[in-house]
């Protein structure tokens, strides 16, 4: 069992990483893909709860999890750092990684590419046989081209991974409570931190500071920004000191302890004066947005029907809103994604919102040419009637007037 929070419920954790590796399994069965090899640092922790240097393995081939239906699974670790996932019962074999990349190989990369291709298709051809479907992740053109050369069917395998993590198991709800509060409490002392001259760099350094004290992993954007850099969204913190009586933004992003995400985003005001009836307006319509579509949202609403009933973006601040209405979340950003009525004909499509599903309900308001914008965001659960608010941190009461 790992310890809890205080006054938290514990964590079963050989409950919690089977519980994941047999939905993605089910999910494998589902999509007719008779072993997976996953690249994806957070899909191996998701897959096996196996954990090693995750920001370093997103852009380097040098790990890797062989993960079929039935049989072992086995992980081909990162040089030396074999002893990490030793005692996990969820791999049953542990092996040296063959690292397929330029950086590794040199000029010898296509002769690497081929020799890891022969071992992982040795794997495959004892546990699953020849010809079988394999669900590869990011890899190498080369490598994946010697792996269909070896007599392989090659397809993707995000299918069954998104599928598979977008259901939540009890353990795992618990880990993202204790994640959502470690983050609330390090945009607490953000919140404290803020004042006027003090620059984003700095105030945003405070929240990695407590994400990591509260034993998180790490930050996936620099999404702190104040004043004029609030309008558009999406720039990132620098070394600009922030003004007085000014808004300053944040999303968290944070993947924090147990490696579950925390994402929720709130604005703040500087002062010291009081905000200004505009700085009001715009915080006033974004509060509205996601509390309307948390209104909406619920088990059994279709993607499309969601799209449909969404809040309606005023035309003043269409052209700059968020690229997303909601999206899942779990270890980090994932299925489904939910788009604005203007954006589903483009790159919507159906599904259903499902019980167990952890859900963030976004807004972003900000004129195009305007002087601030305001970002919100919640993060929730789908329960089987409704919803549960998962994120707890408080709104401005200044800003709402």
């Amino acid at each position: 069992m790992i310890n809890p929070a205080s006054g938290s419920p514990s964590i079963d954790h050989e409950a919690l990483i089977h519980f994941r590796r047999d939905r993605l399994r089910s999910q494998m069965v589902e999509h007719g893909v008779d072993a997976c090899l996953l690249f994806d640092p957070v899909n191996v922790r998701y897959a096996t709860g196996a954990r090693n240097m995750q920001v370093f393995h997103q852009r380097n081939p040098s790990r890797y999890l062989f993960l079929p239906v039935e049989g072992p699974v086995v992980l081909f670790e990162f040089a030396g750092a074999h002893h990490l996932a030793t005692g996990l019962s969820t791999i049953d074999e542990i092996r040296p990684a063959t690292t397929a990349s330029y950086v590794a190989a040199g000029p010898a990369i296509s002769a690497v590419e081929r020799r890891w291709a022969d071992e992982v298709g040795t794997l495959l051809r004892e546990v699953v046989g020849d010809g079988a479907t394999v669900g590869l992740e990011r890899i190498n053109h080369g490598a994946s081209i010697a792996l269909a050369g070896a007599g392989f069917r090659i397809v993707d395998a995000q299918a069954p991974v998104e599928r598979a993590r977008a259901i939540k198991g009890p353990d795992e709800l618990i880990c993202i409570r204790q994640s959502l509060r470690a983050t609330e409490r390090a945009v607490h002392t953000v919140r404290d931190a803020i004042r006027p001259g003090i620059t984003e760099n700095e105030l945003w350094a405070e929240l990695h500071r407590v994400v990591i004290a509260e034993g998180g992993d790490y930050v996936e954007t620099r999404l702190m920004t104040a004043g004029t850099n609030t309008n558009p969204w999406f720039q990132e913190a620098g070394d600009s000191p922030i003004p007085a009586n000014a808004l300053v933004a944040l999303d968290t992003d944070v993947v924090g302890c147990h490696g579950y995400y925390s994402d929720f985003s709130r604005t703040f005001h500087v002062g010291p004066d009081a905000p200004t009836a505009e700085q009001k307006r715009l915080y006033g319509l974004a509060h509205e947005q996601v509390h309307h579509n948390m209104g909406i949202i619920g088990p059994g609403v279709s993607f499309r029907e969601y799209a449909e009933r969404a809040w309606d973006i005023p035309d003043e601040f269409a052209a700059q809103r968020y690229y997303l209405s909601s999206h899942g979340v779990g270890m980090t950003g994932e299925y489904p994604y939910l788009y604005h009525r203007h954006d589903f004909a483009a790159s919507g499509y159906d599904g259903m919102i499902e019980p167990d599903m952890t859900i963030c309900v976004e807004s972003y308001i900000g004129a195009e040419g305007g002087a601030e914008g305001v970002k919100l965001e919640e993060h929730l659960l789908i329960t089987g009637t409704g919803i549960e608010l998962l994120s707890d941190f408080p709104f401005e009461n200044t800003l709402l007037g």
